[in-house]
């Protein structure tokens, strides 16, 4: 037996262009091609109204906030972000989408500053300035030093997993992919000599058959495989059948934590044979604050997850949430009042999964069995 769990640190969308791009150090060209909205400083200035003054520029740590004193002290083994943004100084704004992210070169310290392991690409907004920003986001990235899954040059690429040594001398390996119900474009998908994201066509059983044949081909003992997907609707605490039935394959098949994310807010949390599946992670960072429309389901609280795994089995050995709340362009915690509601709604929505959520003196919230 090896020693203590390995713990992962797993968030939903990371969007640090549009408007939180323009409050960096290094803000790029501003200009949208929005229905409502032509400049992405509008989007700060959104958020100005509803939580007052953002100082700029300022640091690139900003917008990670709170959150970074609070992994300081948990000392996840693994991060895992999903990177929604283009990182690219292209204007080719790729055609029939509503909306374009986009962050200056520059500004990828930001990135940085959360020290991720991996950035997971496999999204609807990584080609949001076509192939030429695809190679540039990722030539940036491995110039910083960061670690992609789920795009890539071609298809090959796409499909490599990020290889994470922990301690003890095991491995996480983390799979990107992405599925249309989130508005990835078809044309996105990567090809044998295309640049582009693992798009999987649908939920099908061949699908997460191609899944499990490449842990299978990669998985030793002692590994934990992380299947990271973009999936699913922005809105709604709902969870599709063929979401449930394709997570399900997944576990059977030898994968050890289904890290999903898209929607806007957190979806349930389930328990299935053991391993962890997020149906929804809810959003990070993004220049979300002003805009109106869905408060019900209270998108300024930010999740972070913190989910600890058995080296030797996989197995799930514990759930931590710290709720946070996006203020300023940055994330803050959370009061113990939003704390609560977060998860009292967290534990609604798991009835059906039989999972539950306490709330911890401390205000950090807890899966547990039901």
């Amino acid at each position: 037996m090896r020693g203590r769990p390995v713990t992962l640190f797993l968030c939903g969308d990371v969007m640090t262009g549009r408007g939180v791009d323009q409050i960096l150090p290094h803000p790029g060209e501003p200009a949208l091609q929005e229905s409502w909205i032509r400049d992405a400083r509008a989007y700060v200035e959104l958020a100005e109204a509803v939580n007052g003054p953002i100082p700029r520029p300022v640091d690139p740590a900003w917008p990670w906030g709170e959150a970074l004193p609070v992994l300081d002290a948990a000392a996840p083994d693994v991060r895992i972000v999903n990177l929604e943004t283009s990182i690219t100084r292209s204007e080719a704004f790729a055609p029939g989408k509503g909306v374009h992210y986009r962050m200056n070169p520059a500004n990828v310290p930001c990135v940085a500053a959360v020290r991720p392991d991996v950035c997971v690409l496999a999204n609807n907004h990584v080609l949001d300035f076509g192939r030429g920003g695809l190679t540039e986001t990722l030539a940036v990235l491995s110039g910083a030093g960061l670690a992609t899954a789920g795009a890539g040059r071609d298809l090959a690429q796409a499909r490599r997993p990020a290889v994470l040594t922990v301690p003890g001398g095991g491995r996480v390996l983390v799979l990107s992919c992405g599925l249309p119900s989130s508005g990835i474009p078809h044309p996105w998908a990567a090809g044998a000599e295309r640049s582009g994201v693992d798009l999987l066509p649908d939920t099908s059983a061949a699908a997460a058959a191609g899944i499990i044949e490449r842990v299978r081909q990669l998985k030793r003992p002692g590994d934990i495989a992380v299947v990271s997907i973009h999936w699913g609707s922005n809105w709604g605490y709902e969870v599709p059948a063929g979401h449930i039935g394709f997570a399900h394959a997944l576990v059977d098949g030898g994968v050890d934590l289904v890290h999903g994310h898209s929607s806007h807010h957190p979806r349930p949390l389930e328990v299935y044979r053991g391993r962890l599946i997020l149906h929804g992670c809810g959003d990070f960072i993004d220049d979300y604050e002003g805009i109106g429309g869905h408060a019900r389901y209270r998108d300024d609280l930010r999740p972070l997850y913190l989910v600890s795994v058995e080296p030797d089995t996989g197995a799930l050995a514990g759930v931590r949430i710290v709720p946070l709340q996006a203020r300023r362009m940055r994330l803050e915690h959370a009061s113990a009042e939003d704390s609560a509601w977060l998860g009292a709604v967290l534990d609604r929505i798991g009835h059906r999964f039989a999972t539950r959520v306490d709330r911890e003196a401390d205000g950090v919230l807890v899966l547990r069995p039901r």
